[in-house]
């Protein structure tokens, strides 16, 4: 080699380490609250949307929103099964962003989208053609089965959109692009509501369509949500996407959003095949009961709001701390985060529980939902530092690589503890919705004290998804040391 040669590969070997030290220090320095304020605002928007949906279709009957209650958890079934390829690509691309890695940004990217695109186009397909087998799981009433059916066909159809929705939503916060995300919720939400006004209520020269016009209106979102996201990633990613990529699947990516994506998608699709198991449970105790349910569980989510935002912020802000390589950084600041989404759950919880009547109140004037609804809303302010806690350190252990404990220790404690007691108290004792909501609290605490000790005990650090070096530079400066 001439000393040219040699002078040329030592120069790019400190530019690389300069590279590699300045992306390393710019992840040092990121703000978890920069990152996570707008997925806060984005989190109440989605809340406001459903809470908005249960509102406007209490006006119509209670027997309406029971019927979309129970709709709502085949569809969020599906958003489960969708959300291991968004979820692992999320993880992924955040690591690979620490590590300085765009190329590979880029081409994990595509290679999610095609993967969800066509697992969309399926679920559509099946949610719409076995709708009424689907349906019958939970026995309902006549009344009840004809407005579920109808909101099935209309938003089952377009679920394909919602999986590019959750797909593209996840690259862009990956990459820190959180905002983007919120202002395309915004814009969601605010045509929802209109949408919601106007079918509902027959406004402005538009026909009254009651449950099929809060199917239209939701549907719609999800074609506009799906169609900015998708020009906002292309203006977002520094590596630009070929289109030819889109039609290839690279086992390196694949593999890697499989490894997180299985596993997280297994959480998930544990928790809420659970949750249709014990709202199965809760349809044999009639209409009331289901209608209940919905009420309080719009609260529930409201109580959760903060500490979502959080867990999506430190899932973000985790994985790329560990892609960088920082991995005592990260175990510190999940603590942080997770005392201060601890602090405002509590708080709201505990206005919850005080209020629980009037709350409740907003969507019925039966006494009887009223009274159980308060309730549940008080054992909700007990339970709510155990979903938090799960919500957080989950959300971590995903990020830094460790992805399977958490459905392992899922698995065996919702089915073991969440529906055997659900069952148990609610319907063999006879407690009813109470008897139910506190089963999902054992559950929710039991699983915390494991999450805790699992973080605690460092074995995540060994998880890195990215190679040892920081960057592809990092290598080629390797290489090029080596050879000289």
């Amino acid at each position: 080699m001439t000393s040219d040669e040699n002078t040329t590969n030592n120069e790019n070997s400190e530019n690389t380490k300069i590279q590699v030290q300045s992306n390393t220090e710019k992840i040092r320095n990121l703000s978890l609250f920069a990152i996570t304020w707008p997925i806060l605002v984005e989190v109440f928007l989605q809340m406001a949307m459903k809470f908005s949906d249960v509102f406007m279709l209490s006006f119509v009957s209670d027997e309406a929103v029971a019927a979309i209650g129970i709709a709502n958890q085949i569809m969020i079934f599906t958003f489960v099964l969708f959300n291991f390829t968004a979820m692992g690509c999320g993880v992924v691309v955040s690591q690979f962003v620490g590590a300085g890695k765009q190329r590979d940004v880029s081409r994990t990217i595509a290679n999610a989208i095609l993967i969800n695109l066509l697992f969309g186009l399926v679920m559509s397909a099946i949610v719409v053609g076995f709708r009424k087998p689907l349906l019958g799981i939970f026995d309902l009433a006549p009344e009840l089965m004809g407005y579920a059916e109808i909101y099935m066909i209309i938003v089952g159809g377009a679920l394909f959109m919602q999986a590019m929705v959750l797909t593209l939503s996840s690259v862009l916060q990956a990459q820190g692009y959180t905002k983007d995300v919120m202002f395309t919720v915004m814009g969601m939400n605010i045509l929802n509501v209109f949408g919601n006004y106007v079918f509902i209520f027959g406004a402005l020269g538009f026909p009254a369509l009651g449950v099929t016009g809060v199917a239209i209106s939701t549907a719609a979102c999800r074609v506009l949500a799906m169609i900015t996201l998708f020009i906002l990633m292309y203006r977002r990613v520094e590596f630009k996407i070929a289109f030819k990529d889109y039609f290839l699947l690279k086992g390196e990516y694949v593999k890697k959003i499989m490894k997180i994506g299985i596993p997280g998608a297994g959480e998930h699709l544990s928790h809420n095949t659970s949750q249709l198991t014990i709202t199965a449970f809760i349809a044999t105790l009639g209409t009331a009961a289901i209608a209940t349910r919905v009420y309080a569980h719009n609260y529930a989510m409201l109580m959760t709001m903060f500490s979502m935002a959080m867990s999506k912020g430190m899932q973000i802000y985790i994985g790329q701390l560990v892609g960088a390589g920082l991995m005592d950084l990260a175990y510190k600041r999940m603590f942080r985060g997770l005392k201060i989404a601890m602090g405002v759950a509590l708080a709201l919880g505990i206005v919850m529980a005080v209020f629980g009547e009037f709350f409740i109140g907003i969507f019925t004037n039966d006494p009887d939902i009223i009274a159980v609804g308060a309730v549940l809303l008080i054992i909700g302010a007990l339970l709510e530092p155990g979903r938090t806690t799960n919500l957080v350190v989950i959300s971590s252990l995903r990020a830094a690589g460790d992805a399977k404990f958490p459905v392992v220790m899922g698995i065996l404690s919702m089915w073991g503890i969440s529906v055997t007691l659900a069952y148990f108290l609610g319907i063999h004792l006879g407690y009813g919705l109470i008897g139910v909501w506190i089963a999902i609290l054992a559950d929710e605490w039991f699983r915390a004290i494991f999450m805790l000790f699992r973080w605690r005990s460092k074995k995540w650090q060994r998880m890195r998804l990215v190679d040892d070096e920081k960057s592809s530079g990092a290598a080629a400066a390797k290489k090029g040391k080596s050879t000289a």
